[in-house]
C-alpha cells in the first residue's frame, strides 16, 4: 500500500498510469467527491429526511478503451493488479477487494442490456480515508459509473453541488439544494482511524430492530392525532412518518426497550434534520450546533452505534473554544466524526483534540477542515 497524500497532482497521476500501463494518449479523468452527512443519520433507510454535503476530498479515475476485451483494475493506495475479462459473468469475491465494486456495477450495466464492447484499463487514487464513514466506496462506485443511483451516499456523490447541502426525503427521492453559508465556521473530519465495517457492525441488527417497531406500531392500530398524512399507525409506511409528539402517544405498543429507543432515535433524528435545515436558512448556527450535539447523544444512547473511539472525539471536541457543535457521522462503530468550528480557532481545536484522543485512545486520530464540492464529474 503506498502512502496516502493529502493532495492530488494531475501529471504525476497520468505519469502513474503511462508507467503502469504505457503512455497516456486517450485516457479520460473523472473525479468523485466524499460526503458528510451534517444531521440525519441512521434515517435513510427508515424513510427520513437527510442532509449531506459533498465535500473537498476525492476519489480520482483514469481511464482509457483497450482493442481487446481485457478489463485491468490498478490503484495508487492498494497493491496489487487485477483483471478480467469484459465477456465474463463477474462474480463477488473476497480476494477481488475493491474490484467487486466495480464489477458490481459492470454487472448491473450487463443485466440492463448495456453491452460491454471492449475492455479498458484503469487506475485510481484518493484523498478520501478508506473505510472512514464519509462514503469512499460510494465515491469509488459513483466516480466509476458516473451515474445518479442510490439514496443518500450515491445520492449525494451524484448530483451534490458547491456551497450547498441537500435535504433529501430517502421515501420519495425529491431533494432540495439549501445554501451552506456557515460564516467564519468550518467542517472539520474527525477520523478514528479505527476501520469501520459494515458487515461486522451490528448495522443489520438496527435495521431489524426498525422493522420490528414498525411492524409493532401497524399490528396494533392505533389511532393518530388529526392533521398527519396518516390517521392510524397500520397505515404508516415507515417510521420517519410519525411526528415525534405522535411516537410519544402510540409508543407504549413496543414493549421491548432496546427497540422502543432505536425507533425514538429514528423519529427524534428526523425531526432534527428539519429543524437543523430550517436553523440554516435562518442564519442560526448556534441552533444548528446543539442539534449536531443531540444527534450525537441519540446516537449513543439510543440507538447504540458510537463506542469509545467516536465518543471521544464528539466528548472532546464539543468541549473546544470555538466548537459549536461535533457528532458522529456515517454507520457509526468507528469511522469519522465531523465538527462545526471557528475557523481561526481549527488549529488548536485539532490540537487539542488529538491530544485528549491520543491519550485515551492510544494512537492518533486524522483530521482535515473540509468546504464543499460539485458531484461526481469529467475533468
Amino acid at each position: 500500500m503506498t502512502k496516502r497524500e493529502e493532495s492530488f497532482n494531475r501529471a504525476d497521476f497520468l505519469a502513474a498510469f503511462k508507467k503502469i500501463y504505457g503512455g497516456a494518449d486517450g485516457v479520460r479523468l473523472f473525479r468523485s467527491p466524499a460526503r458528510i452527512n451534517i444531521i440525519g443519520e441512521h434515517i435513510d433507510y427508515n424513510g427520513g429526511k437527510v442532509f449531506p454535503a459533498a465535500i473537498d476530498r476525492y476519489m480520482y479515475f483514469a481511464i482509457r478503451k483497450r482493442n481487446d476485451s481485457k478489463i485491468i483494475y490498478n490503484d495508487l493506495q492498494f497493491e496489487g493488479t487485477f483483471a478480467f475479462d469484459a465477456n465474463e459473468s463477474f462474480a463477488y469475491k473476497k480476494e477481488n477487494s475493491y474490484a467487486n465494486y466495480l464489477n458490481g456495477i459492470l454487472s448491473i450495466m450487463k443485466k440492463r442490456g448495456l453491452a460491454l464492447p471492449c475492455g479498458f484499463e484503469l487506475l485510481i487514487a484518493s484523498t478520501i480515508p478508506p473505510a472512514g464513514g464519509i462514503s469512499s466506496s460510494s465515491a469509488l462506485e459513483c466516480g466509476f459509473a458516473y451515474v445518479q443511483c442510490g439514496i443518500m451516499d450515491q445520492f449525494i456523490i451524484a448530483t451534490g453541488k458547491d456551497k450547498t447541502a441537500e435535504l433529501l426525503d430517502c421515501a420519495t427521492l425529491e431533494f432540495e439544494y439549501v445554501p451552506l453559508v456557515l460564516g467564519d465556521y468550518r467542517f472539520v473530519v474527525m477520523n478514528t482511524k479505527k476501520e469501520r465495517r459494515l458487515s461486522d457492525s451490528k448495522y443489520n441488527e438496527r435495521r431489524e430492530q426498525c422493522e420490528s417497531a414498525l411492524a409493532q406500531l401497524k399490528a396494533a392500530g392505533l389511532p393518530l392525532p388529526a392533521g398527519g398524512r396518516f390517521s392510524n399507525t397500520r397505515d404508516l409506511p415507515n417510521l420517519c412518518a410519525l411526528a415525534p409528539e405522535q411516537f410519544a402517544q402510540v409508543s407504549s405498543c413496543i414493549k421491548d426497550q432496546t427497540i422502543l429507543r432505536r425507533a425514538r432515535h429514528v423519529v427524534s433524528e428526523n425531526e432534527r434534520v428539519l429543524k437543523a435545515v430550517a436553523a440554516l436558512k435562518a442564519g442560526n448556527l448556534k441552533e444548528l450546533g446543539e442539534l449536531i450535539r443531540e444527534s450525537h447523544a441519540s446516537l449513543r444512547d439510543d440507538y447504540e452505534v458510537t463506542g469509545i473511539e467516536l465518543d471521544t472525539l464528539a466528548d472532546s471536541a464539543n468541549a473546544q473554544e470555538g466548537c459549536i457543535g461535533a457528532r458522529m457521522t456515517g454507520a457509526g462503530f468507528g469511522g469519522c466524526a465531523i465538527a462545526l468550528v471557528h475557523k481561526d480557532k481549527v488549529d488548536n481545536f485539532i490540537e487539542n483534540v488529538q491530544q485528549i484522543y491520543t491519550k485515551k485512545i492510544g494512537h492518533e486520530a486524522g483530521f482535515f477542515a473540509c468546504s464543499t464540492s460539485d458531484g461526481a464529474q469529467s475533468l
